[in-house]
């Protein structure tokens, strides 16, 4: 890998880890938001559920649209668009105000996730150096998670909850300028400067069926709206339809009907379902059961991030050896055997090293396996002219996972928690990690009907990377 590609790796990469990071950090700052803004439980969790309706109702617009107006443009305006909001959510002198910057936020976010995830694509055609970047970029993952709750913890105690959102400011406008240094070149996807990206006109019938039915869904989840979601799921029914009919269609429905990609983006989700609920109530556990402070309880997740980034740039070696079906399918079966250990080995009078540690470092290992895979089964079917779809599809696949597993899990858990008595808090916990192992169970028998890709051939290198506009 030459010197210019090392460094564009290291700039997406980055990006990742500020998106994680970001949304630990808010988390942890959370309750001093309450305090200083007067904001209650219900006010407080739109500040972190507006981010995350936004971001996951414009993946998939943002990553075709990437793909329209070129990868590169849209990373840096989705930079530019999450510093600014940053700085609003800095200054906010009322929690309407900064559940506004917060959406603006998720806005920025998605654009800059899906063309980032798309210049990956077009930077390291699918084989050995894709999956070494992959890995890259599920080792950030794992480590923002824990950065963002150890600075989160920090920062608030030191400087306040504003220097969370200052910090956002500082590293996305330092990305931003990075990329028009680093991503100077045609991409593989376009032709020269100036030319047109893919020649196509811009489906606005199926861009606004999807992102509001996408949006509503995630309102629908986070906010548990049953007349919010029905409504999203009507929006997607009609967008199946307009798709359908549409000359130049947003998703067109050949590439769904590729059977590795279907499979591939189910897998993210039900990963995704699992193991993201793991975090909060692991984070949970450790703090309301076995009275840890929050940084302590962040801290706890340490060792599991420490796994996540040594495996994740070894899993290439591993599909090389494996084969992408069985590597999919042990990264599975290690988060199936890792959440049941877990969930078994929690005690309302237990300690962290007898009950976190062990089956955290086996869910370290199963964690960027499983990332790794599905991303790869979920884009090497793509084209030069689809790696903005392929990126959003699977990313929003994940994001929604995320958000259902969350709601499902943590409804699992309150429903025979009484956090008065740790004994019954334990019970909940462990139903819950139950329930996402049983997506993980349903995900590792599926695993096994992963067919092999048929990649698109890649087009000559470049001598420059990046999307010059």
């Amino acid at each position: 890998m030459n010197r210019s590609l090392r460094g564009a790796l290291a700039l997406l990469a980055a990006t990742q880890l500020l998106l994680i990071m970001d949304t630990a950090i808010i988390n942890v700052a959370l309750p001093s938001i309450g305090a200083d803004l007067g904001s209650g439980s219900a006010g407080l969790s739109w500040v972190a559920n507006a981010y995350l309706i936004t971001f996951g109702g414009l993946l998939l617009l943002g990553g075709r649209t990437a793909d329209l107006v070129g990868h590169r443009r849209l990373f840096v305006a989705g930079l530019v668009l999450l510093a600014a909001a940053s700085a609003a959510g800095g200054v906010a002198r009322s929690a309407g105000a900064l559940v506004a910057a917060r959406a603006a936020q998720g806005v920025g976010a998605a654009f800059a996730a899906a063309a980032a995830f798309a210049l990956l694509l077009l930077l390291f055609p699918d084989g050995p150096a894709r999956h070494k970047a992959l890995g890259a970029f599920a080792a950030m993952g794992g480590l923002g998670g824990v950065l963002g709750t150890v600075l989160g913890g920090v920062l608030t105690d030191l400087l306040g909850w504003r220097s969370t959102f200052w910090l956002n400011v500082a590293v996305a406008a330092l990305l931003g300028a990075l990329a028009l240094r680093l991503l100077d070149g045609r991409s593989p996807a376009h032709g020269p400067p100036g030319t047109p990206g893919t020649g196509r006109g811009f489906d606005l019938l199926g861009a606004l069926t999807v992102t509001g039915g996408l949006g509503l869904v995630a309102y629908g989840l986070v906010g548990r709206s049953l007349p919010a979601g029905a409504a999203g799921v009507v929006l997607l029914a009609a967008f199946a339809v307009v798709e359908t009919r549409a000359a130049r269609p947003l998703v067109p429905p050949a590439v769904l009907r590729r059977p590795a990609l279907r499979l591939a983006n189910c897998l993210g989700a039900l990963a995704q379902m699992a193991l993201f609920p793991m975090f909060f109530l692991v984070s949970l556990y450790l703090q309301s059961v076995l009275d840890h402070s929050p940084l302590a309880g962040g801290l706890g997740l340490l060792p599991l991030s420490v796994v996540v980034v040594a495996t994740a740039p070894q899993t290439g070696r591993v599909i090389a050896r494996l084969g992408l079906r069985a590597t999919t399918a042990l990264g599975f079966g290690l988060l199936l055997a890792g959440m049941v250990w877990l969930a078994l080995a929690l005690s309302a009078d237990g300690t962290f090293f007898t009950t976190v540690l062990a089956p955290s470092l086996l869910l370290g290992a199963a964690l960027p396996l499983v990332m790794v895979t599905t991303n790869v089964a979920a884009t090497a079917e793509a084209s030069p002219e689809e790696t903005g779809l392929a990126s959003g599809l699977i990313n929003t696949s994940q994001q929604f996972g995320s958000v259902l597993g969350l709601a499902v899990l943590v409804a699992v858990a309150t429903s025979r928690t009484d956090t008065a008595d740790p004994a019954t808090a334990t019970a909940g916990f462990q139903a819950a990690l139950l329930t996402g192992a049983a997506f993980a169970a349903v995900a590792a028998l599926l695993s096994v009907r992963l067919g092999p890709p048929v990649p698109v051939p890649a087009p000559p290198r470049q001598e420059r990377v990046g999307d010059p506009r």
